[in-house]
């Protein structure tokens, strides 16, 4: 089990990642304070439910812990207020008090969902983050929790952290290819960020990864979780450092809205809206032939770097007026100089943004 720490002062946390490390949670649990003598939350959706729920309760169970469970569809339309609402009657019906916790076990979804029903039950409990997904090794870190409104992906949600991050990657296993695909967007994102190397490790590393190679993909996540738990602990709200993580998020979340949150995976949003965002790079000069190696490293990993033809550029930069990104009325991107090094460009033209949106839908 490899142990990497979240340093946030008093709200520091660690995050294991190991092979067969499930059956801990239970004494994990016991070593970060959660009460035995409250009832604690189990949030899963209805894809992870029959492989790891039973178990999880189990391993509570046998360590003195009573749980109850919800289970909610799989997918992104579970983070809506609706979905909230029903996980909240849970928690109030199954008596969970200011000692009890939220466990998350699932994908970035259940987390986001789970996390900001911990934040916000009584004014806030304790949550943990079981990850069973590639893509959940980004959104399970940081404290960012969160459910979507039709308008715009996120926009209701607030920071808290949790207490730890338990990280089995033996649940990995019974991915579908496409989760897999779209879970390394998150993990070569990383990369593209703040290590060239690590981009182009992801990159000739792409079959084992997709295969779920346990080393390579414990190295992978490793990796990515330590490339953001860095950025975390020296920005924890966002307020500069921070953004850098968002680097294709800005027209993703718009595709993702104007899919409907069910065309497209996050992961595959977030990786056309890289490309977009090497786009504007070479628009604005930052750099040359960032187009061509960042579509190579994304197609590595059978990720999408078209935009479908028949989502509408219109509703698309509607749906980026939304966008948190947005400051003051301006358009604000991160955008790469090379890979491994991006920078935070505010007020990019619109038109500029407009052309690069009609381009994404164009053949390489």
């Amino acid at each position: 089990m490899r142990t990497l720490q979240v340093e946030l002062g008093e709200r520091s946390y660690p995050i294991y990642i190991g092979s067969s490390i499930l059956n801990m949670i239970g004494e994990l649990s016991l070593k970060h304070g959660i009460h035995k003598l409250s009832t604690h939350l189990i949030v899963t959706d209805d894809q992870v439910a029959p492989h790891y729920l039973q178990m999880v309760e189990a391993f509570m169970a046998e360590a003195g812990f009573q749980t109850v469970s919800h289970i909610v569809p799989s997918g992104e339309t579970s983070k809506s207020l609706a979905v909230f609402e029903q996980v909240m009657t849970t928690a109030i019906q199954g008596k969970l008090d200011r000692n009890s916790a939220v466990f998350a076990l699932g994908g970035g979804v259940v987390g986001d969902l789970a996390g900001f029903v911990a934040a916000t039950y009584m004014r806030g409990i304790t949550f943990v983050q079981v990850p069973t997904t590639i893509l959940a090794h980004d959104s399970s870190v940081g404290g960012k929790v969160a459910v979507n409104h039709p308008l715009a992906k996120n926009m209701i949600g607030a920071f808290h952290q949790p207490a730890m991050v338990l990280y089995d990657v033996d649940t990995l296993s019974t991915l579908p290819p496409r989760e897999v695909s779209a879970g390394l967007s998150e993990m070569v994102k990383h990369g593209l960020i703040l290590d060239e190397q690590f981009a182009y490790w992801c990159r000739d590393n792409a079959a084992d990864l997709l295969s779920l190679d346990k080393e390579k993909l414990a190295y992978g996540l490793e990796r990515g979780c330590a490339i953001k738990a860095d950025v975390v602990s020296q920005d924890e709200r966002e307020g500069g450092l921070r953004a850098i993580l968002n680097l294709g998020h800005t027209i993703g979340h718009a595709i993702e809205a104007v899919g409907g949150y069910g065309r497209l995976l996050h992961g595959e949003a977030i990786s056309i809206g890289m490309v977009g965002s090497a786009m504007i790079a070479e628009k604005i000069g930052r750099g040359k032939h960032l187009v061509s190696e960042t579509r190579e490293m994304l197609k590595a990993l059978q990720l999408p770097v078209v935009l479908p033809s028949d989502l509408p550029v219109d509703d698309i930069m509607d749906a980026m007026q939304h966008d948190k990104k947005f400051s003051d009325g301006k358009t604000v991107f991160i955008v790469p100089d090379r890979i491994g090094k991006v920078s935070i460009v505010k007020d990019v033209p619109v038109e500029l943004v407009r052309s690069v949106v009609e381009q994404l839908k164009k053949e390489e």
